[in-house]
């Protein structure tokens, strides 16, 4: 029933996201971040030395030439984010955090990195509810300086090379700061992303200043733009240190930027800020290692409640045609979200359980509520014991090594801000607007003064049972990313998809009480899964997938269609 998708799936053309409302436990609200911009056909990327996926070809070819030249993987990544802030400026940048996955091959070992963005020190728990007490609309609070928390990426970039580098440092930023001065070339999905924020009147003077041409119209796609100022901040960056970001000049023109829109930032709220070192999150499914990042991230925890959930099911036996299958995958998702909902948040401010989440005897009792014939009527969080616009990059280098990496600023063009010539997160609209919940208990994700936000970024890497990476994967996408990263996990181990055609399928994604479909034609396949006791509600989705499946002679490297990313290899 599903084959027949797979070619329907490219006749997808422009429609607007509809926001998600999730059910309680401080459900995820927000709306998808940027908007669906349609299919472009792909093709697997061979590669026996070396694999590079990014979201976009520019950035793509920039980690290619890295890697190409022996530099290592993270030298890759950087030379790609740097290039992705300025040619997907709606999706991350140096005005942005991350969440990075590295597998270290010369001792074998993961390291997963947190840098998420903070709270200033002044932030309010009430600072996102308007003056009759009721929360803010979401995208009032996107354009105030409240949204606006310390981005995390360019102190995560020179920590990670200083660990894991090999090329000279300023080689990483050529390309961008070359293509920054002389210009690139506007595409498709970001002049259409332009257009759809202008209409939705969700412009600033910065906005405008930098994507308003000098006939007073905006940017198409093919115009070329410039930014001397991010070929600037570049440079200074290139030769210089994260000093300069934190504790110079780059520092005080974001604080001040949020400051002249209502924010709290300060300079003390810059100095303070450290990368993370946290403990990476695996767990068993079939004969595989998953690996995440924990929490703050919401994705790791939440995808491995789901796999742990499943593994009692014959997924494979039944196959990916087969409506119990989806019945079974939606089930399981829709009680991991119910306990990413309640737990999850910044464990260095909130007693979270943490990894008692995914603890077998816990997963058992919740798998043991899942009915293969039916839907619950209800879909709550359990009891665990205690104890104690977004962008993806995968890549493998000569080495071996492995950046499973996801960055953002979250909403399409972040605050709408720029400071240093480029956008400012909202990450802290990812905190939940109320500090308390209906019951008067405070909410584990609420605004406190220097928390880092719940995040669903799910950089993820999968070991197979001799302990070698196996296949590497992660997605933009809001809180949907979680559901397009298990799906593709399930379509690999369990149905032996080609990585490729697993990224190609039809997005069937449950946070809640809705089974989403992505907008195609499904034909008989929602009424199959409604038979179920499922509501069902077919829409546009915009994922945004990177993957690298190993193979015995070297890498298949893919991209999501629904964006304009490439794979590369040599």
């Amino acid at each position: 029933m599903l084959n027949c998708l797979y070619k329907a799936v490219f006749f997808l053309f422009m429609f607007v996201l509809t926001p998600f409302v999730a059910i309680a436990q401080e459900a995820d609200f927000r709306p998808a971040p940027e908007v669906e911009t349609g299919f472009n056909e792909r093709y697997t990327s061979f590669g026996s030395q070396f694999m590079a996926s990014t979201a976009h070809p520019l950035a793509t070819r920039a980690a290619f030439d890295i890697l190409a030249q022996g530099g290592t993987a993270v030298d890759a990544m950087i030379a790609a984010q740097v290039m992705l802030g300025l040619v997907e400026p709606q999706s991350s940048g140096l005005g942005g955090g991350a969440f990075a996955l590295y597998y270290h091959a010369a001792d074998g070992k993961l390291y997963s990195f947190d840098a998420r963005e903070r709270a200033p020190f002044r932030a309010d728990p009430k600072m996102f509810l308007g003056a009759n007490g009721k929360p803010m609309e979401f995208y009032e609070a996107v354009m105030t300086g409240h949204s606006i928390g310390v981005p995390g990426v360019p102190r995560l970039l020179e920590g990670m090379y200083d660990l894991y580098g090999r090329s000279p440092w300023p080689d990483l930023f050529e390309s961008a700061i070359k293509l920054a001065r002389e210009g690139f070339e506007v595409s498709p999905r970001l002049a259409a992303q332009i257009k759809a924020e202008v209409e939705a009147e969700r412009t600033t003077p910065d906005f405008n200043n930098y994507f308003k041409t000098s006939n007073g119209g905006y940017v198409r796609a093919g115009d070329v733009l410039t930014n001397p100022d991010y070929a600037r901040t570049l440079n200074a960056f290139a030769n210089g240190t994260h000093r300069q970001f934190y504790e110079g000049i780059f520092s005080q023109k974001i604080w001040e930027k949020a400051q002249s829109v209502g924010g709290t930032l300060s300079a003390q709220d810059f100095s303070y800020y450290v990368v993370r070192k946290r403990q990476p999150v695996c767990g068993p499914y079939r004969s595989y290692i998953v690996c995440s990042m924990g929490e703050p991230s919401s994705g790791g925890l939440t995808i491995l409640q789901a796999l742990g959930m499943l593994e009692r099911f014959p997924l494979g036996e039944w196959g990916v045609e087969n409506p119990k299958s989806w019945h079974v995958i939606a089930e399981a998702s829709r009680f991991a979200f119910a306990d990413r909902n309640k737990y999850i948040a910044d464990p260095d401010y909130v007693d979270t359980p943490g990894v008692m989440l995914i603890e077998p005897e816990y997963l058992k009792e919740r798998s043991a509520i899942i009915n293969e014939n039916v839907t619950q009527p209800e879909y709550y969080p359990g009891e665990p014991k205690q104890e104690e616009g977004t962008t993806h990059i995968s890549i493998i280098d000569r080495y071996n090594n492995v950046i499973s990496m996801t960055s953002s600023i979250e909403s399409a063009f972040g605050s709408h801000h720029m400071a240093n010539g480029y956008f400012l997160n909202n990450q802290l609209t990812d905190f939940s607007f109320e500090p308390r919940d209906e019951a008067g208990k405070l909410i584990a994700n609420r605004v406190e003064p220097g928390k880092r936000p719940r995040s669903s970024m799910s950089p993820v890497i999968v070991f197979d049972k001799s302990g070698a990476p196996f296949l590497v994967i992660g997605s933009a996408g809001g809180s949907r990313i979680i559901g397009y990263v298990l799906q593709r996990i399930i379509s690999v181990i369990d149905w032996g998809m080609e990585i490729q055609t697993a990224l190609d399928m039809p997005n069937i994604i449950a946070r809640g009480p809705t089974l989403e479909f992505e907008n195609i034609i499904l034909p008989d396949f929602p009424d199959a899964l409604k038979a179920f006791g499922h509501e069902v509600e077919v829409g546009p989705q915009n994922s945004g997938l990177t993957a690298i499946r190993v193979i015995d002679s070297g890498f298949l490297g893919a991209s999501d269609p629904r964006r304009e990313g490439k794979a590369m290899g040599r």
